[in-house]
């Protein structure tokens, strides 16, 4: 049973918010931050990088309360308005390459999220979860929405599909060329629908954001154990997702990077892997793996594939099969000595929606010594591994779509 409730968003007004959308901080170039820093008064940027202002660099508590205070700011200056009445937002976007992604902005539950009715199929390295919550702790509001996913409902699409005839609240293009539309769903009798059907639902899952829900919810326990006074109703007992139903989303793959060899020779390193893999030299072509258990590697300026061999097909659990385990099982664990994936600092992820060439590019400058590629995995595999209480290792997928920071901002 599912409870997803509407709320009451902050949001920009409708001749700002083409101008406040930003992607997540960390998606931009230095170079690109500071064109938008300098040029652009209204991106959210300014809130989430408050020590533009003073030319310097600035971390910690003392960051987070300067956010709060970028964040008052505007809407001191009327660029946020707070909606009177608590609303669903009805959210769609279309990419550049035409594919469409329809769903819902609302306040989803923290307790849902301790009782396994939200699910998590993906580990989440917990000093982030920490530094995100005592984040959240101070600035007080989610503005980046945590994507969850749920069955395809005939019922809440056709509530969708009925108000998306109405004219949009925000229509805005990103240079990315990706178009937005939002619009606001107040009416009780369809808030009300669209309620039960999430209340029929045994199980929602997390798609993307597992370090933002995780987050949440240190913060939910957090509140609930310092206010003598909860009820469970108040505004921290929610985070802000943006609900999509499962045929819509779009799951790409992580690739994984690796600084050394872990003082083995090119030579003995594959020698090592050949006990479990099949290997064949690809040359310099950039090559990527085409079905499940079949990986890519990069190393010394030449591709490899990797077939697992089908003699350690021995999975006895949905996680067992995950081709992120299996290459921490067979190769990284082992061989390269990577025991922690969620504190390591030798490894790093680049997701499959860049080019192999972004892989080759930083292994060739030196920054890393191999690389590794793997096919995405499905919904089904996904909900296999959350319904059996497993976690997959972290950054195993990266999953479409994305939305804007500061379109919808729930305070809490």
């Amino acid at each position: 049973m599912a409870k997803i409730r509407p709320f009451k968003a902050v949001r920009p007004t409708r001749d700002k918010v083409s101008l406040v959308a930003s992607r997540s901080y960390q998606t931009y170039t230095q170079a690109e931050r500071e064109a938008r820093l300098d040029y652009n008064p209204f991106s959210f940027l300014h809130i989430v990088n408050p020590g533009y202002k003073y030319a310097r660099e600035i971390t910690g508590t003392e960051r987070y309360t300067l956010v709060k205070n970028r964040y008052l700011e505007f809407k001191e200056d009327n660029v946020f308005i707070h909606d009177d009445i608590a609303s669903y937002y009805i959210y769609k976007i279309v990419d550049r390459n035409h594919q469409v992604f329809n769903g819902i902005v609302a306040a989803a539950s923290a307790e849902d999220y301790e009782k396994d009715i939200i699910k998590k199929h993906e580990d989440t390295i917990e000093y982030r979860e920490h530094i995100f919550k005592d984040y959240l702790k101070t600035v007080g509001f989610n503005a980046e929405p945590v994507l969850l996913t749920y069955p395809d409902n005939k019922t809440i699409s056709n509530i969708i599909e009925e108000i998306q005839k109405e004219r949009a609240e925000f229509e805005f293009t990103t240079t990315y060329r990706d178009t937005h539309y939002l619009w606001k769903l107040e009416q009780k009798d369809a808030i009300e629908i669209i309620q039960k059907e999430f209340e029929n639902m045994s199980t929602i899952y997390i798609a993307d954001g597992h370090h933002r829900s995780a987050s949440s919810y240190l913060l939910y326990k957090d509140q609930k154990e310092s206010n003598p006074n909860h009820t469970g109703n108040e505004s921290y007992n929610h985070f802000m997702s943006f609900l999509i139903p499962e045929s819509e989303l779009k799951i790409h793959e992580f690739n994984r990077l690796v600084k050394d060899l872990n003082g083995l020779s090119k030579e003995e390193f594959l020698i090592q892997l050949d006990t479990i893999f099949r290997i064949e030299n690809r040359g310099v072509m950039p090559y990527k793996p085409s079905k499940k258990h079949h990986f890519s590697m990069y190393l010394d300026g030449e591709f490899y594939s990797l077939y697992l061999r089908k003699s350690l097909y021995n999975f006895e659990t949905a996680l067992d099969a995950l081709d992120a385990q299996i290459l921490y099982h067979t190769i990284l664990k082992p061989i390269l000595g990577i025991n922690d994936l969620r504190n390591d600092v030798r490894i790093d992820y680049i997701n499959g929606k860049k080019d192999i060439i972004n892989v080759k590019g930083r292994i060739d400058n030196g920054e890393f010594a191999v690389g590794f590629g793997m096919v995405p995995v499905t919904i089904n595999e996904i909900k296999q591994i959350a319904d059996e209480g497993l976690k997959m290792p972290p950054k195993s997928t990266f999953i479409e779509p994305k939305l804007r920071s500061g379109v919808t901002i729930y305070e809490f």
